[in-house]
């Protein structure tokens, strides 16, 4: 049993079981005499929703997690090119995947009974970009061994900051400028950060445009339903009420029908006791 082992099952796991299962492993792993492994799996954080999500998105997507972060690095690489048409080109692309990968987290993640809220499918989606942009993040990301989000400040690859349980972590390093470089090529490079920032946004827009139009959508599918229904309760309504005043006619036609029943038999009786008598008298003649 290694560190790496355990982190790998504990990481895995639906969090209301980590606990418990952490303090097995480091159990066992006292009872093996390895006291340095039992601290080491003890200090293991448990994972936020949001990281668990992440971590479930890695295990069951892993070519998916493999492509976002194929992305990243051809981000990066296109940012060091100062390449303003592939970064504009990378930076569309990318939101789209991050959008995607989020829908397909927050699936998953119902699919195991924890349905994300959209506060954790935000923090999904910003961990998912700041591995874009920090290879650390992206290799914690791909192993699924997250235990809290991250998220980042900045715009485009070069100005990415990666922040790690509250604290900011090293920002990416930007590609170390070659000797000779002009203002222009400088001032290229910055209009191409600023057009990369602008197409995040104009994306980002389009993406929450097409998230209101779809709701929009819904709701009005949702009142049309509604209308029907209370359509429909109010027809039934009256057919109950056509219903109730039948019954009314019907109980007193019967009500009328048993009381004639009554005399009928009563009078038959009668005649019938008559008759008798008469055939009594006929017969004593």
């Amino acid at each position: 049993m290694t560190l790496d082992d355990v982190a790998g099952e504990l990481y895995g796991l639906d969090p209301g079981d980590f606990v418990p299962t952490r303090t097995e492993r480091a159990a066992q792993a006292r009872a093996d005499g390895d006291r340095e492994l039992a601290a080491a799996i003890t200090a293991l954080r448990k994972p936020t929703v949001a990281a668990w999500t992440v971590n479930l998105l890695a295990r069951h997507a892993p070519q998916e997690i493999a492509a976002l972060l194929d992305l990243g690095e051809a981000l990066r690489a296109a940012q060091r090119q100062l390449s303003g048409d592939k970064l504009r080109a990378l930076g569309t692309q990318r939101q789209q995947v991050v959008n995607a990968m989020t829908k397909r987290a927050g699936e998953l993640a119902a699919e195991h009974d924890r349905p994300a809220s959209d506060q954790v499918l935000r923090e999904v989606g910003q961990t998912l970009t700041a591995a874009l942009a920090d290879p650390g993040v992206a290799d914690q990301v791909r192993a699924g061994l997250l235990p809290t989000t991250v998220t980042y400040d900045g715009f485009g690859p070069a100005g990415l900051v990666a922040i790690t349980g509250g604290k900011a972590a090293a920002p990416a390093k930007r590609a170390p400028r070659k000797a000779g470089k002009s203002p222009a090529d400088a001032e290229a490079a910055r209009r191409a950060e600023a057009r990369q920032e602008l197409d995040d946004a104009e994306s980002a827009l389009a993406t929450a445009r097409s998230a209101r139009d779809e709701a929009e959508a819904a709701a009005a599918q949702a009142k049309t339903a509604l209308d029907d229904i209370e359509s429909r309760i109010d027809e039934l309504r009256a057919e109950l009420e056509h219903a109730e005043q039948q019954r009314h006619f019907a109980r007193t036609a019967d009500h009328r029908a048993r009381g004639e029943l009554t005399s009928a038999r009563s009078r038959f009786e009668r005649m019938q006791r008559w008759a008798e008598r008469a055939r009594a008298r006929v017969d004593e003649d």
